[in-house]
């Protein structure tokens, strides 16, 4: 896939990074065996936050010692000046280094500028100006934001998700970046889970110089994968094109990427796996999603109060409850024995990949 260089930061490497949120599922052994890995293979640029519990633990004792050989990138979800000093702190402290090559601003509900009353954007002047941060980023799932965060010229680089269900608004996003020399970091490139072909996600990406893809990675099967296609990256031939079109088709309109930002729900739904689970449960069967865990958490639906918190707070404007609502009929049909293909396909593979 090459390299690619994240726009004015001058950081160049390769076309091929590490998500580290997923790392937070595993053990800590089995994380630095996995970062580690991907050192060994090429991989050089790191992605985490404050809000993935212990992953920053893991990244920093994979790469204690041997800090600049690799680029780490991590994030703040504060909206003070207070706690983002916190985060940095405890940022630096977990991660086991003295700087952070790209720290972020994470999904803030508006772009965060110099005199707007926060001071956040000020206390990242300063912990820059004393060493402490190296580049400044910003990441979001919202459109306005991030042409805002552009427009403004205070950030060099930009996460944002991007994938081949991309709408002509989402490419703009990656164009005006590319115009304004800034660094294009792609998250959910294999949207939350239901790109199911990641040759076909991969190839899609290489057709844009100057996007930087993080792939989520839990296991090694994972890892495997995405680091097989630094050496023989996948051509988007007529194959994967077709794959592509299939899935744009099937995956047309509203759909539930799984992000999160609508939690937590007062009613104790699981939002960002139930408003999803009818995409899921035929794109990526696996025999988790029928059990009786599974199945409480989806009938908790029932118990939605339609108060509106989630839809408010969903970057893409989703009409949650209704979605919610949907999956749950759809749900309740594959339990009844209606879908017997789908309920059979899961029984299968008997697998949570």
């Amino acid at each position: 896939m090459g390299q690619v260089r994240l726009g004015k930061t001058g950081i160049t490497v390769e076309k091929n990074a590490f998500g580290a949120l997923p790392i937070q599922r595993i053990t800590q052994k089995e994380a630095v065996r996995l970062l580690r890995k991907a050192y060994d293979h090429g991989v050089r640029f790191f992605d985490t936050a404050r809000w993935y519990t212990d992953s920053e633990v893991k990244v920093g004792e994979a790469f204690d010692g041997m800090r600049e050989k690799v680029y780490i990138a991590t994030k703040t979800g504060a909206t003070t000046a207070e706690g983002f000093w916190k985060d940095l702190e405890t940022s630096l402290h977990n991660l086991r280094t003295e700087y952070i090559d790209i720290y972020q601003f994470h999904n803030p509900a508006f772009c965060p500028k110099p005199g707007d009353g926060t001071g956040l954007y000020e206390a990242m002047l300063e912990a820059k100006a004393q060493g402490k941060v190296r580049h400044i980023g910003i990441t979001n799932h919202r459109l306005a934001v991030a042409k805002e965060a552009i427009a403004s010229g205070l950030y060099e680089t930009l996460q944002f998700p991007f994938s081949y269900l991309a709408s002509e608004a989402d490419l703009d996003i990656v164009e005006r970046c590319k115009k304004a020399d800034m660094g294009f970091i792609c998250m959910k490139a294999l949207a939350g889970g239901l790109i199911t072909n990641s040759a076909a996600a991969y190839a899609y990406l290489d057709q844009f110089d100057n996007v930087l893809p993080i792939w989520g990675v839990q296991r090694e099967t994972e890892l495997d994968e995405f680091l097989s296609y630094i050496d023989a990256p996948p051509a988007l031939t007529e194959e994967l094109k077709a794959i592509i079109a299939k899935d744009r088709e099937e995956l047309s309109g509203e759909f539930c990427r799984g992000c999160g930002y609508c939690m937590p729900c007062p009613a104790g739904i699981e939002i960002n796996n139930c408003a999803r689970m009818s995409l899921m449960i035929r794109r990526a069967p696996s025999a988790s999603q029928l059990t009786p865990e599974m199945q409480e958490k989806m009938h908790r639906i029932k118990d939605c109060m339609r108060c509106g918190r989630c839809s408010a707070r969903c970057p893409y404007g989703l009409n949650t409850p209704e979605l919610l609502e949907k999956n749950y009929r759809d749900y309740r049909e594959i339990l009844a024995g209606k879908d017997i293909k789908a309920a059979k396909e899961m029984t299968r593979l008997g697998s949570t990949y």
